[in-house]
């Protein structure tokens, strides 16, 4: 028996529920309500996970395992025991989720996009909790990874097992900007930038309709981090910041930098993940190059490995030496990019913090040097947001996250300057952030909105017919026309025995012609024609100047007709993904 009580549907055998399904009304304030409390609910989890994977992390890196026995004297290096112990323990985690959860690929932040642009694909959760825990491990092990992005996919995955477990009749992109936002949220104490950042960086769009569900999920997430757990954040700020008249040379010619900086940065990220794919080499041997290099980093700057937490905070506020941070900066681009594409798996939002603020804090030194002194925590804020922004896309998102960690006016300001100059230099030269390459090296172009995706993600294939005239070549003009007028078209094409295409013929060229003469005399040989797997927008594209009756849809090589579309099929599916397009968005 199926039965409905206000937004819920109840199937009920005997005295055993077979099936519970939650249907809400579009955009009514049930739904709004219902959306809020299924917010909530994500929310609640995400900041749980969140705030146990930086206890984990934080519990790992603190742990004195070897008491007195922890370092070794090599001349004037020290080996530290802990960080090569742990490093190798990472490795083999890892290698061990990949083998039980028989994954090749681990998801990420770009997954997430991606999944919030679709309407059928949904994230894998088996996928992204093994995502989470791989990167929760490289964290701990002291691999240069961050642990944002893990977290904002892990809130995106939640999000979607929440809707499939629970049949919500709410849009994969509400739950999935649910998830992230809370992520974003609990993580840095910033609930405004959360939802800031879902909308900007995931979904791309603001909609009133979700709005309710994903400020819910941010603001009890920041709640559950501030009663709960605590989680420390870096920006502990001791000074009052400059005035943006004073600063504002300075930070316009410092934001240039900042771009340039963040564009070495991304191209470092791929250019080790293709090395990796060159060199073809088994999984468990390239993530021992990056142990390798680990340890002897170790040796060197030991500050370079890990999130980074504790140098980012001791840059900010006492920037340290010159060549220190310089060496630190070179040091965390170079570690961060082998250990993401040999093997580890994390985050680039962290090491992006820690970049920015330590080119912040060179830039600081060289203006003191020139007579421009006290710009030290500024250009530190301004470089960690700025670097931050244009990696992950999000330059409103790290203004907020800065704003609501500093509580101060005049910082933020400084780092709109900077955030603004920056994005302009890195979405000119590199693009709208590292997921957006990412997502384009897989043939998926956002760069131009939903609309024009979703035209790309459908394929002209899905709108072919066989509401058309064939006829062998060798008919004679007399049978075609006949056979024109019977099924009322002006238009035939000649097919093979094996069904390819041989050519097309028009009713006007027919008349002209005898009547008894053959149609491969006269037909066009090279007809304008799509192929099976084009999509719709590169269809759109090449029937703008078409003008007929259908353009046929054949298979490459072996040019088989699969069917036909029309310019009124064609404009039926862009009228239909535009309204779906607009159902999203409102």
């Amino acid at each position: 028996m199926k039965f409905q009580i206000g937004p819920f549907i109840i199937l009920k055998r005997g005295c055993e529920i077979k099936h519970f399904e939650l249907k809400l009304p579009p955009k009514s304030i049930v739904n709004v309500y219902a959306g809020s409390g299924v917010g909530a609910a994500i929310g609640v989890i995400v900041s749980v996970i969140v705030g146990g994977f930086v206890y984990l992390v934080h519990f790992a890196q603190n742990i004195d395992l070897f008491v007195d026995a922890r370092f070794i004297q090599l001349g004037i290096f020290t080996l530290d025991i802990k960080v090569c112990v742990f490093i190798i323990l990472a490795a083999l985690s890892i290698l061990f989720l990949r083998k039980i959860f028989g994954i090749s690929k681990w998801n990420g932040p770009a997954d997430s996009i991606y999944a919030a642009h679709q309407t059928t694909n949904e994230l894998d959760i088996k996928t992204g909790i093994a995502s989470t825990i791989a990167a929760l491990v490289s964290a701990a092990g002291y691999a240069s990874v961050g642990q944002y992005g893990p977290l904002v996919h892990f809130g995106a995955t939640a999000g979607t097992a929440a809707k499939k477990l629970l049949n919500l009749r709410i849009g994969t992109d509400v739950v999935i900007g649910c998830g992230v936002a809370a992520a974003i949220s609990s993580g840095f104490a910033a609930p405004i930038a959360g939802v800031i950042f879902a909308h900007e960086a995931i979904l791309r769009h603001y909609s009133p309709s979700a709005m309710a569900p994903i400020a819910t999920s941010a603001i009890v997430a920041a709640a559950m981090e501030s009663y709960f757990f605590n989680i420390p954040h870096p920006l502990e700020i001791v000074e009052v910041g400059p005035s943006l008249v004073s600063a504002f040379l300075p930070v316009a010619i410092a934001g240039v930098v900042f771009g340039l900086v963040a564009i070495i940065f991304m191209h470092s990220l791929r250019y080790f993940a293709s090395l990796n794919a060159r060199l073809n080499r088994p999984v468990y041997q390239t993530i021992f190059i990056a142990v390798l290099v680990v340890i002897t980093v170790s040796l060197f700057i030991p500050e370079a490995l890990g999130l980074g937490t504790e140098v980012l905070a001791s840059i900010l506020n006492t920037q340290g030496s010159l060549v220190f941070v310089l060496t630190l900066l070179l040091v965390k681009i170079l570690i961060t990019s082998l250990c993401l594409g040999f093997g580890f798996f994390g985050g680039v939002f962290s090491p992006s913090l820690l970049i920015g603020a330590a080119i912040g804090a060179v830039l600081a030194k060289c203006f003191a040097l020139i007579g421009l002194p006290g710009l030290g925590m500024a250009l530190a804020l301004a470089g960690m947001a700025s670097v931050a922004a244009c990696v992950v896309g999000a330059p409103l998102a790290t203004i907020f996250i800065v704003l609501e960690l500093t509580l101060s006016y005049e910082f933020t300001l400084i780092t709109l300057l900077a955030v603004i100059v920056s994005q302009v230099i890195s979405s000119n030269l590199f693009g709208n952030s590292f997921f957006d390459r990412q997502l384009l090296d897989r043939g998926i172009d956002l760069r131009f909105g939903r609309g024009k995706f979703s035209l790309s993600q459908a394929r002209v294939i899905e709108r072919a017919h066989n509401d058309f005239v064939s006829t062998p070549s060798n008919s004679t003009v007399a049978t075609v026309l006949k056979h024109l007028s019977q099924a009322g078209k002006t238009e035939a094409y000649c097919l093979s025995q094996e069904g390819n295409l041989e050519g097309k013929l028009s009713i006007i060229h027919l008349i002209k012609a005898d009547k008894d003469q053959a149609v491969r005399e006269i037909m066009d040989r090279r007809p304008l024609r799509l192929k099976s797997d084009q999509n719709m927008l590169e269809a759109i594209e090449v029937a703008s100047g078409f003008v007929g009756e259908t353009i046929p849809v054949i298979e490459e090589p072996s040019r088989k007709m699969i069917g036909v579309v029309s310019e009124s099929d064609l404009f039926s599916a862009y009228l239909e993904i535009q309204e779906q397009v607009q159902d999203v968005e409102k």
